[in-house]
């Protein structure tokens, strides 16, 4: 189905198009580019609520600066959908985050006006400041830096570390904070309330906007009225809001709130503000969701809600014929409200994704016992340890790839000391659409070289459970780490008994001879059905699932090296360093020498798209696995050399 683009809209293939408009055409062509996000998105999938929150805004700052030579970085990304749009990519967009297509995110091989990559939030200020010096270095002065950052992703540390540099640097930065008061669940903190305090102060707000339109009128005779009106307002400010202001305490200039979704004032605001040397903040106010009812009431649901019929707003579900597996998240949440029902030790952190992870189960069921600090992964781990260090026993449920942003706070702070922290990665290995900047190919080999970190990863969710149980146990109070994928997993019934699971040890899943493979986490399943294949053909190849990347079952591998002529290793996570690593370590060390195949994500970045089709491409979905099990077995006569995935 072809999505068709208003008439004003389908005239803009780039920015200069889009500045050939009169001011009096911006509110249509904000109303078209809106319409054509609804009907794109409820056809073909993605992100939706965040990029509706900014129509007006990505019409404005693309109407005023002269982008791409003036920099424009959007934050997390999931919000730039119009920037998309309207920089060339329109007649693309119904590719958007499928397989070979345009990415969900902004990406700088893709377009020149993405000016920096992202899709973890917090970064846009940051790397603005970065490009605004270096224009200051190259003489470039004339060039503009402007970052959007919602105020969900301001709560994070680097946010403040880029806006506490920037004060001192008198860079040509533009920070523009989207404040709706959502990441993709309500955001939380002090920080939420500060700027709750702003946007409703009727007093200030009424005289800030007097103070604006004199501003504009005593602009055009020089400087110093702008002086004058400036320090005037600065004294409105601590007076109306009986506070200082946060950003100009770190020497921003600060202006607002304004109305986010007014096209023509914003477009008339940046224009003002591209003549204001030096750090600035404008502060927006927005609705996320906006223009489509149902996502305005219910902006989590609507962040992304997958295929939908615009016109009822029925999100399309398939109904399954038989009981389904749940999501691995789902089993985490509804075990952990299991576990704490049973020790009062037990506690739930999660930085800003509870309906993400789950953790929203044991938020509504024991609200004093599970915290959201907000997008700050770094202090969720501290948090966390903090915790620990009073008896309590913290689940730490970060995404795998988010992990990474906490990677010294795991070191240092959990793992030196000896800590009992579970760390649960959801979205480990690849994460689907979402593409590179999410998929959690990296923990097994980022854990698994940290001491006192114990590192596993169940094959179904009945040892996500098991080691779930395990992890709280007192014996095993130190640093545990659990990974999880994406998605369902395969079991519809499993809300099975709580068992104990030894450290260290596997299980055998099918015996066999001549050439075995050896599996860790979920993609074990994959693993499984390439065996069971095999055996219709002859073939009888072992399987076992080592459940523990560290510390490993020797026993078990002792074993196997003895009764195997070749193996096999799978993971869904990075080769170098990973499991299979492991499994080379421990046969170097232990004089050993077979021919070993290791299947996983190779050392590249690999795109986006559905599990399955990555899985594919990188050789280890079921078909690959049983491939590498035929030529390891003889049947297929390939040197082992030409075929080994680095």
């Amino acid at each position: 189905m072809i999505v068709e683009p208003g008439p004003l809209l389908a005239e803009i293939n780039s920015p200069d198009d889009l500045k050939k408009l009169s001011p009096d055409q911006l509110v249509q062509v904000s109303q078209e580019l809106r319409q054509f996000i609804i009907d794109s998105v409820s056809i073909y999938g993605g992100h939706f609520g965040a990029s509706l929150g900014v129509v007006e805004l990505s019409v404005a700052l693309h109407y005023v600066f002269n982008t791409p030579y003036d920099q424009l970085v959007w934050d997390v990304g999931h919000q730039a959908y119009g920037h998309k749009i309207l920089t060339g990519r329109r007649d693309r967009f119904p590719s958007n985050r499928r397989y070979h297509g345009m990415s969900g995110f902004p990406k700088r091989s893709e377009s020149e006006y993405d000016a920096f990559g992202v899709g973890h939030s917090s970064t846009s200020i940051g790397a603005a400041l970065g490009m605004a010096v270096a224009s200051d270095y190259k003489g470039e002065f004339d060039r503009q830096h402007i970052a959007v950052i919602g105020d969900g992703a301001m709560t994070a540390g680097m946010a403040f570390e880029a806006l506490n540099h920037a004060g001192v640097e008198k860079s040509n930065l533009l920070v523009i904070l989207n404040d709706n008061c959502m990441s993709i669940d309500p955001n939380v903190g002090a920080l939420k309330e500060y700027l709750t305090d702003i946007t409703t102060s009727r007093t200030y707000n009424k005289v800030r906007d007097e103070l604006w339109n004199v501003l504009g009128k005593l602009s055009k005779f020089g400087p110093n009225p702008q002086q004058i009106a400036r320090r005037v307002e600065q004294a409105m400010k601590a007076t109306l809001l009986k506070q200082g202001n946060l950003f100009e305490a770190l020497n921003f200039r600060y202006f607002g709130p304004v109305d986010g979704h007014d096209v023509q004032h914003l477009a008339t605001i940046l224009a003002d503000l591209k003549n204001i040397p030096g750090p600035k903040l404008l502060h927006c106010v927005t609705v996320k969701g906006k223009g489509y009812a149902l996502a305005e009431k219910d902006q989590t649901l609507w962040h992304a809600p997958g295929l939908f019929d615009k016109i009822t707003g029925e999100i399309y579900k398939k109904v399954p014929e038989k009981p389904q597996p749940p999501k691995y998240q789902d089993v985490f949440g509804h075990t952990l409200v299991e576990l704490a029902e049973a020790n009062d030790k037990i506690m739930g952190v999660t930085p800003a994704m509870p309906s993400g992870s789950s953790l929203n189960i044991m938020m509504k069921a024991m609200p004093d016992r599970a915290f959201d600090v907000g997008i700050a992964e770094q202090h969720a781990v501290t948090f966390s340890a903090g915790l620990a260090t009073q008896g309590l026993v913290p689940f730490c449920n970060i995404y795998s790839s988010f992990m990474q942003r906490a990677y010294d706070q795991v070191v240092h702070d959990v793992a030196l000391q000896n800590l009992h922290v579970v760390f649960c990665l959801d979205r480990a290995g690849f994460a689907g659409a979402d593409g590179p900047t999410h998929h959690g190919c990296y923990d097994l080999a980022y854990m698994r070289c940290i001491p006192n970190m114990v590192v596993s990863a169940p094959m179904n969710e009945e040892e996500l459970r098991n080691l779930m149980y395990t992890a709280t146990l007192p014996e095993n109070a130190g640093p545990f780490s659990i990974r999880y994928p994406r998605g369902e997993g395969v079991m519809p019934e499993w809300r099975k008994p709580l068992k104990k699971i030894a450290i260290g040890t596997g299980r055998v899943v099918r015996e066999g001879e001549g050439v075995a493979v050896l599996s860790i986490g979920h993609i074990g399943n994959y693993a499984a059905k390439a065996t069971e294949q095999l055996r219709t053909e002859g073939l009888n190849p072992g399987h076992y699932d080592l459940r523990f990347c560290k510390p490993l079952d020797e026993e078990m591998l002792h074993n196997i090296f003895r009764r195997y002529r070749a193996i096999v290793t799978v993971e869904d996570g990075c080769v170098q360093g990973g499991f299979g690593a492991a499994v080379l370590e421990f046969m170097v060390d232990h004089g050993y020498s077979l021919p070993v195949r290791r299947l996983g994500i190779p050392d590249r970045v690999v795109e986006h798209g559905t599990q399955d089709e990555l899985y594919k491409e990188c050789g280890f979905d079921a078909a690959g696995i049983a491939t590498a099990l035929r030529e390891l077995s003889g049947k297929v006569s390939v040197p082992v050399a030409d075929k080994v995935l680095l």
